[in-house]
């Protein structure tokens, strides 16, 4: 569930930043009142601890993702 969660954090994140370099357009600081409000902010901080959990998928064993995913 959390691997699930933070994989959508970061493809919100992904595409946000794909906005900002593309159109300029921070999505999120749109939606929320600005990049420095604290709802965006948060939404940030989500991203990047999204981003820090997945750095634990590349370091797990396949066969551990296979168990994993078999028993939901």
């Amino acid at each position: 569930m959390w691997d699930k969660i933070a994989l959508i954090l970061l493809i919100i994140g992904g595409i946000n930043w794909g906005l900002v370099g593309i159109f300029q357009l921070d999505l999120v600081a749109w939606l929320f009142g600005g990049a420095g409000s604290m709802l965006a902010r948060t939404v940030y901080i989500l991203v990047a601890v999204s981003a820090v959990w997945c750095i634990s998928l590349l370091f797990r064993d396949d066969r551990e993702l296979a168990v994993n995913n078999h028993d939901r």
